[in-house]
């Protein structure tokens, strides 16, 4: 009897049965390999090598940190409302997504930075000042995009994460204008020393 794979993989001849198990485990493992290897594919990096040095360099500083991701994240909406003017095409909504994703990881980022920094008590004041000022601008910009089915997704997310990283930072600025309200002298500190 010549070999087929179909034998090999489905059937047992000994008890002369179709054995689905064996090929649906097949079928599995070939999944199991496969899926990490697509995500690996599509996972993108927000930030440029450039922008991923600057960010390095600006290392124990937060509020250099800050005032980065905010520039970073200015210049991404700027991106992103210039698309929204260009002819309507598959090319177009594919790249209005993807800057879509990226603004949403940098401004989740950006939050998880803030979580880090005000446990630390440095003082955030004018870099918090100006991501407060500058976050209903993303706002504006992300409502006013139009509802493309190829991006709609993506552009909810985005407004959440902006909604959440503005509530975060008005949260922290009024936090730390109180704290250092009543600690004039750990004022401009990068963090709290022991005492």
């Amino acid at each position: 009897m010549p070999f087929s794979i179909r034998q090999s993989l489905c059937f047992n001849e000994s008890a002369g049965v179709f054995e689905p198990m064996r090929f649906i485990a097949a079928i599995l493992l070939f999944l199991a390999i496969a899926a990490p290897l697509r995500a690996q594919k599509q996972q993108r990096e927000p930030l440029t090598e450039a922008q991923a040095d600057q960010i390095a360099n600006a290392g124990g500083d937060p509020d250099a940190r800050i005032k980065l991701y905010t520039k970073f994240l200015d210049d991404e909406a700027t991106v992103i409302r210039g698309l929204t003017n260009r002819l309507k095409s598959p090319a177009r909504v594919h790249r209005v997504d993807d800057e879509l994703q990226d603004f949403t990881a940098l401004m989740d980022e950006l939050g998880s930075n803030l979580d880090t920094y005000s446990d630390r008590h440095a003082d955030l004041r004018k870099s918090l000042k100006e991501l407060t000022d500058i976050t209903p601008k993303w706002h504006t910009m992300l409502r006013a995009l139009p509802g493309e089915a190829g991006f709609d997704l993506a552009r909810k997310e985005a407004i959440e994460s902006e909604e959440e990283l503005a509530d975060q930072a008005t949260r922290l600025l009024n936090e730390q204008t109180e704290y250092f309200r009543v600690h004039k002298e750990e004022s401009g500190q990068e963090r709290a020393e022991p005492k």
